[in-house]
């Protein structure tokens, strides 16, 4: 890895774009060294000699785009927002801004999820399932928050969980697409995101 990341930034954006769309195309399995050699226009020696394995660029693939999205929002988040929902609209403009910068980062997270390679299971289920992870989100999501504006029936923990599931479904509808248009992306959440406003709150 060192022999990788001592290369400039932008051979190794080209690397990293060509191997995230290889891998969100076709899965782990179906994704050869040669396949990744191709699509960044490097040799496939020269992807052995920065990575070591087919494995070892999955990983750290998986952990760059989870820690990449995480610091992201970490570092640019807006406390003073206690919206729930703009809040949830703000920290998906933070997320959506990185994936602009590498825009295979969408497919290529979204197969995380349908990936069931032995290989590559379990470090995928460890790099999600994260403490530190969960323990940022969660006060992402909760510290701070205006709780008091829903509807004394509403379950603000039910409704975060309509968001997931809605950002995960409308992410899986759309990830055979060629070319995913985030800012279309982020208009349609805005817009379910509205409607829960004026729905679910006082």
């Amino acid at each position: 890895m060192d022999k990788f990341l001592s290369l400039p930034e932008e051979k190794q954006n080209l690397i990293i774009d060509g191997a995230l769309k290889t891998f969100g195309t076709n899965g782990y399995k179906k994704t050869s060294m040669s396949d990744i050699a191709n699509a960044t226009g490097i040799s496939k020696a020269m992807v052995f000699h920065y990575f070591g394995t087919k494995k070892e660029l999955y990983v750290y693939l998986v952990d760059l785009c989870i820690n990449s999205i995480m610091t992201e929002v970490i570092e640019k988040f807006d406390d003073s927002i206690t919206d729930l929902f703009d809040r949830v609209l703000y920290s998906t403009r933070l997320k959506i801004s990185l994936m602009q910068k590498h825009p295979h980062v969408p497919s290529f997270t979204q197969s995380l999820y349908f990936e069931n390679d032995e290989e590559v299971k379990e470090e995928i289920k460890t790099i999600l399932d994260n403490d530190e992870g969960k323990i940022i989100r969660q006060k992402i999501t909760y510290k701070g928050v205006d709780f008091s504006k829903f509807k004394d029936d509403v379950d603000p923990n039910l409704v975060l969980n309509m968001i997931y599931w809605l950002a995960e479904g409308y992410m899986s509808e759309i990830s055979d697409e060629k070319e995913i248009d985030l800012d279309e992306l982020y208009k349609v959440f805005e817009d379910c995101l509205q409607l829960f406003k004026k729905n679910f709150y006082k």
